[in-house]
């Protein structure tokens, strides 16, 4: 097994100093590493096709892989089963280090163990947060979802809503529960969850169409991602419902229906940095030794985005970064 901790012609401060800059790096920087800098991560989520928060997440790795002279080798599969085998083709595979998201922990749990055992950092982003450390992962980047759960509830009680229709666009997710059961806690008005396949955005618009229009009590739809936001406000639209809509994550989309009102507010747990500081922690573990977070989560989020913030945010949406 090839050593993980090489030794660097960089300190730390070299190392963070990378971030932002390309690979134009001047010879003897931490760019070059013991064997020229060219480490291979792994990035493990899962995404399921056509769902464009992941998108986000791989714009951020890739741009760390840029930043730090390094290969990113993306894949994401919303089955454990399968999401467990690319892990297990990463450790076959030799890599440097593997970022992954844990949307379902067990199924992924003997895979992470076993890279850890064999020597390979794992950091987790995204989902899993409460399961890191148990598997070994150097640190967790995220956003604590019953934290951000709870304060979207707040958010809905303080707008006077009284019955609220929480999507969940992926089956079994644990992240996705928690942000429903944190908002129904934090809420105490009528919360249901509906679930809806994420893969095909025209059959989550007709099934929030049909919910709405036998549930004309319906005063608010909060959904769990942003494009499902988009789907939320055709079927409002279609539907002749007043409900208003909030979501989870962000999107160019998004913004612009925030501007126009629409979408009352967005909770950005920012995916792209969920991507970049995966990869950053592992090229410091590379580089450095470093182990970032001291052993707790580093939180991305969470972060409201309103009629009144949209703006600013705007361009970097437009960029596919947030």
């Amino acid at each position: 097994m090839k050593k993980r901790l090489l030794a660097a012609g960089g300190t730390l401060a070299a190392a963070i100093a990378l971030v932002g800059c390309s690979n134009d790096a001047e010879p003897g920087s931490a760019n070059d590493g013991a064997d020229g800098g060219r480490y291979t991560y792994a990035v493990i989520t899962h995404a399921a096709p056509g769902d464009a928060f992941w998108d986000r997440v791989k714009s951020g790795a890739e741009r760390a892989g840029d930043d730090y002279g390094s290969t990113i080798v993306y894949n994401g599969d919303p089955d454990p089963a399968k999401q467990s085998q690319l892990i297990d083709n990463a450790i076959a595979q030799d890599v440097d280090g593997i970022v992954v998201s844990m949307a379902n922990p067990d199924g992924l749990k003997s895979s992470i163990e076993r890279a850890v055992a064999e020597g390979i950092p794992v950091v987790t982003i995204n989902s899993g947060m409460e399961r890191s450390k148990e598997f070994g992962a150097i640190t967790h980047i995220g956003q604590s979802e019953a934290v951000a759960g709870a304060a979207v509830g707040d958010r809905l009680a303080d707008e006077g809503k009284k019955r609220v229709i929480c999507v969940v666009h992926e089956a079994g997710n644990v992240g996705l529960e928690e942000r429903c059961s944190s908002a129904k806690a934090a809420f105490g008005g009528a919360l249901e969850n509906v679930q809806v396949d994420g893969t095909n955005d025209a059959e989550v618009k007709n099934t929030l169409r049909a919910k709405l229009q036998s549930d004309s009590g319906i005063d608010g739809v909060l959904t769990l991602g942003g494009q499902y936001a988009i789907d939320a406000v055709g079927a409002v639209e279609e539907s002749g419902s007043s409900a208003d809509v909030v979501t989870f994550d962000l999107s160019s989309d998004v913004i612009a229906q925030i501007k126009k009102g629409a979408v009352g507010f967005a909770v950005d747990q920012q995916p792209y940095v969920q991507g970049f500081l995966g990869v950053s922690a592992l090229y410091l573990d590379s580089v450095n030794g470093n182990q970032i977070g001291g052993g707790e989560p580093i939180y991305s989020g969470p972060a409201f985005v309103t009629k009144e913030n949209a703006e600013a945010v705007e361009k970097f949406a437009e960029n596919g970064t947030r």
